[in-house]
């Protein structure tokens, strides 16, 4: 069935579209993975543009891992082809009994096949047989076997533009909730379609020519990120003494060089392998690579910073070919590779396996994939494993494990950590920018002042990137350079032919942030939820020895919480 946006919804696209719908039409208090939940698929309001980098799609559902609202973000071709489509989302809603379904989107409209012969297949397979079955150029979405599954650390995946299935929605267990409506794949079809024509495509050609000139001089997104990768953050974040090691006991790792984005760059280099790749079409930023091993074989698309830190720094393990082969299996099943690397960090602490060992941790996806009762311990999620293997030490808010950044080294993104309404998620609000980067201001990262402004600027922006289906990285550029940002509220305006300008990003952004806080208020969240576990406070991190120390109350101003008088 097909229906119109609300008049009102014009300006709401990606995240602010799925959050929206999953807000009106999902009870908080909903079980995540019953009838009664939805999950919805909606590219950015510039998407099927020839917008840069407009190519990201919003992920929407209730979670099943923090019992919240949620909206994963993914790369891949899906995105350019729904808004070629002229579809603003899919909503998946219903019990499917025991049926399994694919859907098919065309020119022609919509339509559900017989998802059986699909169900069961990883995602590499699956791909494959849905291009044999509906054609060489269509686009998928997909879930993995840990999303049949029903593990709460499952991702949805897209195809990238060599149909390779390495692009994740990956947090959350958005796999989990497409799983449990009976839907293994979406395929797009943008056959015989044309781009959304602008309401003003003389304004919109002269920002969209700003912004890419603006990225095309920034040096993070002209130099640092096309050649060595997101893995150039690995010595960067190394150096300041915040790249989380042993499961977050030291903020340095002392074999960083052996994982950093300058071996995988001699890598791929070396072996026929591609730097500077597209994770979607329309990119002008390349920071995407394809990866290969010894023996030059395709292995993963692409090697990323989060997945390298994961698998590697915080469980003591240097191997980078053994980190590109968890990686590929990660993409294989459908596990969010944060996740997975806080989940085994947790696991070696409690002594279910040895730290740094490599072989061990890759025998462990096949107990993930056959369900074993190790698997079901390692494949929902790190909070799950610290009950199941006695450990206290979990780096988790909101029961989502915490990224590849520190907080006490890199505070600012501690308080992005904390107040995020989605559980720890770097992207919401990427303080490490200013902190590390100094990229839009200088903020210390060892101090706890200004850190709360900071982050909460910094989310609101971030609303209208994932609305608009922008890559987080145009941020570094539009943090630098006011025209760039100028040019992405223009080039909205210019699209859909209503007004829109930069002293309306702050309140589109806080609006949205409004309405996840009220369904996670409405879901039980508290202010409680809005804290970083209690280590942080009480053990120094090394080297700097420093400990998180911004205000509860501070946090609570930037989640709008009322002061809690004391009696």
């Amino acid at each position: 069935m097909f229906e119109d946006l609300p008049a009102d919804w014009v300006l709401r696209g990606g995240r602010s579209l799925t959050s929206s719908i999953v807000a009106k039409e999902v009870d908080p208090k909903a079980d995540a993975l019953g009838p009664a939940n939805k999950i919805v698929f909606a590219p950015g309001l510039l998407a099927g543009t020839t917008a840069p980098n407009s190519g990201r799609l919003s992920v929407g559902t209730k979670s099943p891992l923090t019992g919240g609202i949620k909206e994963a973000n993914v790369g891949g071709q899906a995105a350019q082809r729904l808004g070629r489509l002229g579809i603003a989302a899919v909503v998946v809603e219903g019990d499917p009994s025991d049926k399994r379904w694919v859907l098919h989107l065309s020119k022609e409209g919509a339509r559900l096949d017989d998802g059986t012969p699909y169900w069961g297949q990883a995602n590499y397979e699956c791909a494959e047989a849905l291009r044999a079955a509906y054609g060489p150029k269509v686009a998928t979405i997909q879930v993995g076997p840990a999303g049949e599954r029903g593990y709460r650390n499952s991702t949805v995946a897209c195809t990238d533009p060599e149909g390779n299935p390495a692009r994740h929605a990956g947090r959350g267990g958005v796999g989990a909730v497409m799983g449990a409506r009976g839907l293994k794949a979406v395929v797009v079809d943008d056959a015989g379609t044309e781009r959304p024509a602008a309401a003003d495509k003389e304004r919109f050609d002269s920002a969209r020519k700003t912004l890419v000139d603006g990225l095309r001089s920034h040096p993070v997104t002209s130099q640092g990120l096309p050649t060595y990768g997101t893995a150039i953050l690995i010595n960067i974040i190394n150096e300041a003494g915040g790249l989380p090691t042993r499961n977050f006991s030291t903020g340095r790792f002392d074999r960083a060089e052996a994982i950093s984005g300058e071996t995988v760059h001699q890598n791929c280099e070396d072996r026929g392998g591609q730097r500077e790749h597209a994770c979607m079409t329309g990119c002008v930023v390349h920071c995407s690579n394809v990866y290969n091993d010894k023996d030059g074989n395709y292995v993963s698309s692409g090697l990323e910073y989060e997945t390298i830190w994961a698998l590697g720094a915080n469980c003591d393990n240097s191997d980078i070919d053994a980190i590109a082969r968890m990686d590929r299996l990660c993409d294989d099943l459908g596990l969010d590779t944060i996740e997975m690397g806080d989940t085994f960090g947790v696991a070696m602490e409690g002594g279910a396996l040895p730290w740094g060992d490599a072989a061990r941790m890759i025998e462990l996806f096949e107990d993930i994939r056959q369900g074993t009762e190790m698997g079901q311990k390692l494949g929902n999620g790190c909070a799950h494993a610290g009950a199941a293997f006695a450990v206290t030490r979990v780096p988790a808010v909101k029961r989502q494990g915490i990224p590849a950044y520190d907080p006490r080294a890199v505070k600012g993104i501690g308080v992005t950590y904390a107040t995020s309404t989605m559980g720890a998620d770097h992207t919401s609000g990427y303080a490490v920018a200013t902190n590390i980067l100094k990229v839009g201001g200088d903020v210390d990262p060892l101090a706890a002042e200004g850190q709360c402004p900071l982050s909460n600027g910094l989310q609101q922006a971030t609303v209208l990137f994932d609305s608009a289906g922008l890559c987080v990285f145009l941020a570094f550029a539009a943090l630098d350079q006011p025209d760039s940002l100028a040019a992405i509220p223009e080039m909205i305006s210019a699209q859909h032919g209503v007004p829109f300008g930069l002293e309306q990003i702050g309140p589109y952004g806080e609006t949205l942030l409004s309405i996840q806080r009220d369904f996670n208020r409405g879901a039980g969240f508290t202010a409680k939820d809005d804290r970083l576990p209690k280590f942080f406070s009480t053990e120094k991190l090394p080297p700097h020895d420093v400990t998180w120390d911004v205000p509860d109350g501070e946090l609570d101003q930037v989640c709008g919480w009322s002061p809690v008088l004391e009696m």
